[in-house]
């Protein structure tokens, strides 16, 4: 499985924007991965935030961050983005950057094998 390592996250205002990075190690990503962004806060759920075909252009978000999130590749630097933008401080908590081997979109953390550690964003009001 590819190793995953998220940054970029911080502390910003509300308003504000932050660009997350999901970079592979180990291996590349391949055709057939599917990347997605999910986000936990202590004491609840895992949630889905977007996702994207590596081998492909289609992406797929969270009613709760269309508009104002966008998921991108550089294949080049085999790396996924996750630009936000007009954050709120609902957004505030940790992001994770996940992988999976199937090239079936998805929006179920137990349908991704890989995981990267995870990084704080914080939105101050």
């Amino acid at each position: 499985q590819v190793q995953l390592v998220e940054s970029g996250g911080g502390l910003v205002q509300a308003g504000g924007s932050l660009r997350l990075s999901c970079a592979a190690s180990g291996r590349t990503f391949t055709t057939y991965n599917i990347v997605g962004w999910f986000r936990q806060a202590p004491g609840k759920e895992r949630e889905f935030v977007a996702t994207i075909k590596w081998g492909g252009s289609s992406t797929y978000y969270a009613d709760s961050v269309k508009g104002r999130f966008t998921i991108s590749r550089d294949n080049a630097k085999n790396t996924v983005y996750l630009q936000m933008n007009s954050l709120k401080p609902e957004d505030t908590t940790i992001y994770y950057c996940a992988a999976r081997d199937i090239f079936r979109m998805s929006t179920s953390p137990s349908d991704f094998g890989s995981w990267g550690q995870g990084t704080q964003v914080t939105v101050s009001s």
